[in-house]
């Protein structure tokens, strides 16, 4: 089968810097969530701490109101706890307890322009195979920011995150789900797997603007969507885990828009001069 023509949309250097500012207020949110997340604490409170960092930013979030067909997202994150991968709701109800993971997931929209990123955060003290799993997909995360050149292809990304990931451990690989293209939309072309093999799909290209996020699990790599239409789930209810940079390719080298460094201390001499 063929390859679907993509509808890329290629930024300036001026709108991936304006795109840098949305990825700071993203960035703004993950550390208040890396400070409230502690037992006892619902969902729902980390989602109003979440939207108040981002509209005392000027922004507006990303998440609220968004509308895949389905009826419209009501929160500010996606609060993804424990067999929960993607797309949760946060809810009074839920409420973090010792031991669990929770993945935090939250966009952000300044002067139109996308930020968009995800954290898996320990609440409490967590198991030690729970951590692995959660630095296997940072590394992975990494992996695959690295492999994002100008010049090389859409599936270097994909490759060098399923290779990391095997190579941290036995974790099942999240089915359907990956990155994706971002800019005055949230999800825009092109989708971005987090496993296939290299040298395929479009030609990356100066200008373009990813969301490359990694996801995988202790167990399945199947997942269920629940009858909420959003939270996706592990089949076999194992935990997951899910991270996410958005990042710009510039003719100098990559900037990761959400990381308060540009991704400095990670990728080195791989970031654009403007990052540092």
């Amino acid at each position: 089968m063929g390859w679907r023509r993509e509808h890329i949309e290629i930024k300036t250097p001026e709108q991936i810097g304006l795109m840098r500012k949305a990825g700071l207020v993203v960035a703004a949110v993950h550390e208040a969530m890396r400070e409230a997340t502690r037992p006892g604490v619902s969902t729902k409170r980390l989602d109003t701490i979440a939207e108040t960092v981002i509209r005392d930013h000027g922004a507006i979030p990303s998440f609220l109101g968004y509308d895949l067909g389905d009826g419209a997202y009501p929160a500010s994150i996606c609060s993804s706890v424990n067999e929960q991968v993607v797309h949760a709701i946060p809810t009074e109800a839920q409420v973090l307890r010792e031991g669990d993971l929770i993945s935090i997931d939250v966009g952000a929209i300044l002067d139109g322009w996308h930020g968009d990123a995800a954290i898996t955060l320990p609440v409490g003290e967590v198991e030690q195979k729970l951590l692995d799993m959660v630095t296997a997909a940072e590394d992975a995360l990494w992996a695959g920011i690295a492999a994002a050149r100008v010049g090389g292809r859409l599936t270097d990304i994909s490759h060098a995150v399923e290779t990391a990931v095997d190579a941290a451990g036995e974790y099942g690989i999240v089915e359907g789900y990956g990155g994706h293209g971002i800019g005055t939309e949230m999800h825009m072309d092109p989708h971005i797997l987090n496993y296939g093999d290299p040298g395929r799909g479009v030609k990356l290209k100066s200008g373009m603007a990813l969301a490359i996020e990694p996801m995988i699990t202790m167990g399945s790599s199947e997942t269920v969507e629940l009858d909420d239409a959003w939270t996706v789930v592990t089949d076999d209810g194992s935990f997951a885990a899910h991270v996410e940079h958005t990042i710009g390719l510039c003719a100098d080298g990559v900037w990761v828009l959400t990381a308060p460094d540009g991704g400095v201390a990670r990728l080195g001499e791989l970031v654009t001069a403007r990052a540092r």
